[in-house]
């Protein structure tokens, strides 16, 4: 009999599912690596279990304990999950501007959900950085998972992610392209595929109000780019030590407005129902046109699932207020 011993068993071998009609006018084959197949419909169950394993390997995290993360939804699916089939409890913190689902989903699974405000500095004491910091200093018997500056995010995808697509493509991939946040997925897969093929092209989707093109750029962390941005899971205003800088090739930055009609088009002209990011990435694919050519295989990665979004970029009245519709 065919089955696994619990739901974890059942993350990675996500399938790649090709585009056709959003890239009709580009020469390459593009393909999806379709990652709302795990458990918790998201890329982040990957990095989530690796983290959680390291982590009780060498005793960070003990029996009985609490899971304590920022998290814009996503990792804390991931951990929760995790946590209910290996008996943690978890307390997730996140920021306002994540969308009701995302907090809704994250109490479903029985996380405890502290919720703070976007438009304050990453030092201020009510950022989500700092109470999550603060929460895995004063609760006792705590694991403060710190996806941003956590090696085991990277190494996720260095040991899983990146071989998958090598395999999938039979090493006939060319470019990747992927949204970047903690920077674990573009880091962990493109220095796998950059091993394998050093010809292989890595480029990140960014978007606006984020550091990350112009810092990558001009290695100038510029304050001044940073602002509040609407697009969710992508972008960042500091520095995560997940970021590679040194395997990526380049970065495209990607508008809201942009982000949010595109997640519509990958649902209504695909059939792909995804989150947010998807949308930020197949516009960010479409940018770099002028890079691809006939012989090219481009993979890009879809992180999540359009259903923690369906009040936000799949409700005609939000995108009607916030002016990305007529």
């Amino acid at each position: 009999m065919q089955y696994a011993k619990n739901i974890l068993e059942t993350i990675g071998n996500t399938p790649l599912v090709k585009i056709n009609k959003l890239t009709a006018d580009l020469p390459c084959l593009v393909l999806s690596k379709y990652e709302t197949f795990n458990p918790g419909n998201s890329v982040k169950d990957r990095m989530a279990l690796q983290m959680i394993e390291d982590a009780e390997a060498d005793g960070r995290l003990k029996p009985g304990g609490t899971i304590i993360e920022g998290t814009s939804g996503n990792t804390g699916m991931g951990l929760a999950l995790a946590a209910i089939v290996k008996g943690y409890k978890c307390i997730f913190v996140i920021s306002d501007k994540q969308s009701k689902e995302k907090m809704d989903i994250l109490r479903a699974v029985g996380a405890e959900v502290v919720v703070c405000p976007t438009d304050v500095e990453p030092e201020d004491p009510r950022s989500y950085y700092s109470v999550s910091k603060r929460l895995g200093e004063e609760t006792p018997n705590s694991w403060y998972v710190n996806q941003y500056d956590n090696p085991s995010n990277t190494k996720a995808h260095y040991q899983s992610t990146g071989p998958e697509i090598w395999k999938q493509t039979e090493g006939k991939i060319t470019h990747f392209v992927v949204g970047v946040g903690t920077g674990g997925t573009i880091s962990g897969v493109g220095k796998y595929l950059k091993e394998q093929n050093p010809d292989i092209k890595i480029w990140g989707i960014d978007t606006y109000g984020s550091v990350f093109k112009k810092y990558h750029e001009t290695g100038i962390f510029d304050e001044k780019e940073i602002y509040p941005y609407v697009t969710e899971g992508i972008g960042e205003d500091i520095l995560p030590e997940n970021v590679n800088f040194d395997v990526i090739d380049g970065f495209t930055k990607v508008t809201d407005k942009d982000a949010a009609v595109y997640t519509q088009l990958l649902a209504k002209e695909e059939g792909m129902f995804l989150g947010n990011s998807a949308g930020a990435a197949i516009k960010g694919l479409l940018q770099l046109k002028e890079h691809f050519t006939k012989d090219d295989v481009v993979v890009v990665l879809f992180h999540d699932h359009g259903s923690r979004y369906v009040g936000k970029m799949f409700n005609d009245d939000w995108m009607r207020k916030m002016g990305y519709i007529e």
